[in-house]
């Protein structure tokens, strides 16, 4: 159900721009990349071409381009890569392909063969008769055939006017081959290198092996995400079903679902009941339950009840398929350190090149040394040295952290994010559907002296029930139940953040803040003014409402906190971060809520529109700021802030906005996204540090003839193993479990459709 997201191409926008340029988005797969320098030479062509943004991430072998399909089709993408000397595909039609099979013989042919080889040049004793001719046979088959790889790289590499890692290690290898056969051929009295050659090419083998091996594992969490998806569906059509693949599926197709099944897509449910787990997807352990009218997310599982769901959303549409997207784009990132590796990098195979040839003159002509010696000095230059450690050192520790953070329901969305984890001083919270459940209902009507419950529950409830607002519908929905059918509302408007207007059964009618009473020219009576402050210090939300003129009465509506909000409000606190509660209602109100959380600071009574404002005079103020919100509403302040935070329950349009998604609409995932995209940053600068130190030791230590050849090829292997494996450290990342038992996540989260209890991934 969700392969396609991997290949499809997307309209989206520019990193960072939040919508406001579109380009075309498709990812394509790379083969024949050795080092981080083939990657940099990727991305350079790519770049090149009118209209294309392009990342090549060399952990993940692929290629996140954004192009502009005016200027540059995928044919001319690919063309482009494979005039580098590179081969490039769709995704789909290069497969899965395990890389580590590439290796495996070549590796096991050059250990069997370099161990005697090895063992003539380290002990006297065990040569046979004409040994260095034995030597020079295994070295052969070793240099050529196990070297392979090696050698051609470097070979098209060379045809480009390109040196990269391949080229270091073929001209290491071959020169110390090619110096020892010319020693044995020719009879010369002079020590052999065969050993050297053999064992450089199984070290090097080695750390490509186990790291072909890490960056596989690298990729676990989004191969296991694009797995979650059920396989097949059982449609309805002709009063038959039908079983067919989940992946021909459309929007409108009605599809059953069986106990112990999976969703096969993002629907609604039309008929039965049943308690469906979506902890695959959100991590709560909980079922929850669901009737006709919820939403339910394809790949979450089916406990109980038979249910056909009408399918909304398919493909990569899906709230799997789009959590799928965000994460692989978010791995093809790079962070600006890491760009500055790549320049490095670019440079680096030339200038090892040069400070080898300059180690082997100076040998030879200062250092009093044999031919052999400063010879062994110069191969050892040119094998210690190697840029893939830089090349792996963000995208391995990336690859991994994203994939994590949607295993534990975080998805963050790419490199910058990471950074301005570092750098946050405050978090905005939104209100209603981000601390609260953004289920209101009511709990006190209170008529004007000269009106009664029914004309206010009647004339109220009818004005509202054309709204989405979860007020207007907890309004609607209480005086429906006490009342009856509402009579038809004429004439309807909306006053966003302030309430509606409408006409009922031929009068005016005007429902909202109380100063929108005053906008109208109705004057509130003093005592409804007083139950409203006694209402609202109470924590709930005062409606009023007004008929041709004449105040009606009060409506309180309540919306439930969180039972996990104060948990997650302390947890921002302790990273030492400001909390700011701002929202539209009321302050009383919000002081309420604020108070029961332990939020110090409350700015209420914002429209929608004033939220940006809002956030950038923080900013301006010299705060770094991260806002949380789930609406529509919120959106332009998600946009504004340095990091938004999205509920994974909220808008389209929000989500789109966000840095980070919390899928499961638990704010205490707030805490863990800021965490881990921290551990995540640490550890991309501890593998830097890594990268760049080595280099900095090794070479003098090279030159110096302290390192020979040997060693330097087990020390280079090391290296580049050494970063992936301490990027991988990112899976035991664990955090939320510790913790925050997933069984105390609440299930309501919907702020669109308050009365639904459907997956927390709705409108993911």
């Amino acid at each position: 159900m969700v392969s396609d997201t991997q290949s499809d191409t997307r309209s989206v926008a520019q990193p960072g721009s939040h919508g406001k340029a579109e380009r075309n988005y498709v990812e394509l797969a790379i083969s024949g990349m050795t080092c981080a320098s083939c990657a940099a030479r990727i991305e350079k062509k790519l770049n090149k071409l009118d209209g294309v943004s392009a990342d090549v991430n060399y952990a993940s072998e692929h290629a996140a381009v954004r192009y502009d399909p005016a200027s540059v089709d995928i044919e001319k993408l690919i063309a482009a890569v494979e005039a580098a000397g590179y081969q490039a595909a769709l995704p789909e039609s290069k497969g899965d392909e395990d890389t580590t099979r590439y290796y495996r013989l070549r590796l096991a042919l050059a250990i069997v063969l370099s161990i005697p080889m090895l063992v003539f040049a380290w002990s006297a004793s065990s040569r046979p008769d004409g040994w260095k001719w034995i030597s020079l046979v295994l070295a052969t088959v070793v240099v050529s055939y196990s070297g392979w790889p090696f050698h051609r790289a470097a070979a098209l590499n060379a045809r480009h006017g390109v040196a990269t890692m391949d080229t270091l290690v073929s001209v290491g290898t071959l020169s110390a081959w090619a110096w020892s056969a010319v020693v044995v051929a020719g009879g010369i009295r002079s020590a052999v290198y065969f050993d050297t050659a053999g064992a450089i090419t199984a070290l090097i083998l080695t750390g490509r092996y186990l790291e072909a091996v890490a960056k596989r594992r690298s990729g676990d969490a989004i191969r296991s995400l694009a797995e979650l998806g059920a396989k097949e569906a059982t449609v309805l059509r002709d009063g038959m079903e039908i079983t067919i693949s989940a992946g021909e599926l459309a929007v409108g197709d009605r599809f059953v679902v069986r106990p112990g099944e999976k969703v096969a897509t993002d629907g609604v449910v039309v008929e039965g009941s049943s308690a469906v787990d979506q902890s695959m997807l959100t991590g709560e352990s909980t079922p929850i339950e669901v009737a006709p009218g919820d939403k339910v997310a394809g790949a979450t599982l089916n406990t109980s009840g038979r249910l056909v769901v009408e399918a909304t959303k398919v493909g990569s549409a899906t709230a799997l398929g789009r959590i799928t997207r965000l994460v692989a784009e978010a791995q093809a990132g790079k962070a600006p350190a890491q760009r500055l590796a790549d320049r490095v990098s670019s440079v680096f195979v030339p200038a090892v090149i040069g400070v080898s040839a300059l180690s082997l003159v100076g040998w030879l002509l200062f250092g009093e040394v044999s031919v052999t010696t400063a010879f062994a000095t110069a191969v050892a230059v040119i094998v210690i040295a190697c840029p893939c450690a830089l090349g792996l050192a963000t995208p391995t520790a990336l690859m991994v952290g994203a994939g994590r953070g949607a295993q534990l329901g975080v998805v963050i969305r790419g490199p910058e994010a990471l950074e301005q984890t570092r750098r946050l001083t405050t978090v905005v919270l939104d209100k209603t559907g981000t601390i609260t459940q953004a289920k209101m209902t009511v709990v006190a009507v209170i008529p004007a002296p000269d009106a009664d419950e029914d004309e206010l529950l009647g004339l109220a409830g009818a004005a509202e029930n054309p709204s989405e607002h979860p007020i207007a519908r907890a309004i609607a929905a209480y005086a429906r139940n006490r009342l009856g059918a509402l009579a038809p509302a004429e004439s309807f408007g909306a006053r966003p953040g302030l309430g509606v207007q409408a006409v009922v059964d031929g009068r005016a009618v005007v429902v909202g803040r109380p100063n929108l009473l005053g906008d109208w020219g109705i004057e509130v009576p003093d005592g409804l003014r007083a139950e409203a402050t006694r209402l609202e210090e109470a924590g709930s939300t005062v409606i009023a409402a007004a008929a041709d003129g004449r105040a009606l009465g009060l409506i309180a509506v309540a919306d439930r906190i969180k039972p996990t909000s104060r948990q997650a409000i302390s947890d921002l606190r302790a990273l030492g971060l400001k909390t700011i509660l701002l929202t539209g209602d009321n302050e009383r109100t919000a002081k309420a809520v604020a108070a029961q959380v332990g939020i110090d600071i409350v700015i209420a009574g914002v429209l929608p529109e004033e939220k940006a404002a809002v956030v950038a005079s923080l900013q301006a103020g010299g705060e770094v700021v991260a806002m949380v919100g789930d609406g529509v509403n919120d959106a332009p302040a998600l946009a504004q802030a340095d990091l938004g935070m999205s509920m994974g329950a909220g808008s389209d349009v929000a989500i789109e906005a966000a840095d980070v998604t919390l899928v499961a609409g638990d704010l205490r995932s707030a805490g863990v996204a800021i965490r881990l995209a921290r551990r995540t940053l640490r550890t991309i600068k501890a593998n830097l540090v890594w990268a760049f130190g080595y280099n900095v030791v090794a070479i003098p230590l090279a030159v110096a003839g302290i390192v020979n050849p040997i060693v330097a090829a087990a020390t280079m292997a090391f290296s580049s193993v050494f970063v992936v494996s301490n990027s991988l450290r990112l899976r035991r990342f664990d955090l939320v479990r510790a913790s925050h038992p997933a069984s105390q996540v609440d299930g309501s989260h919907s702020k669109s459709q308050p009365s639904s209890r459907a997956s927390a991934l709705d409108e993911a």
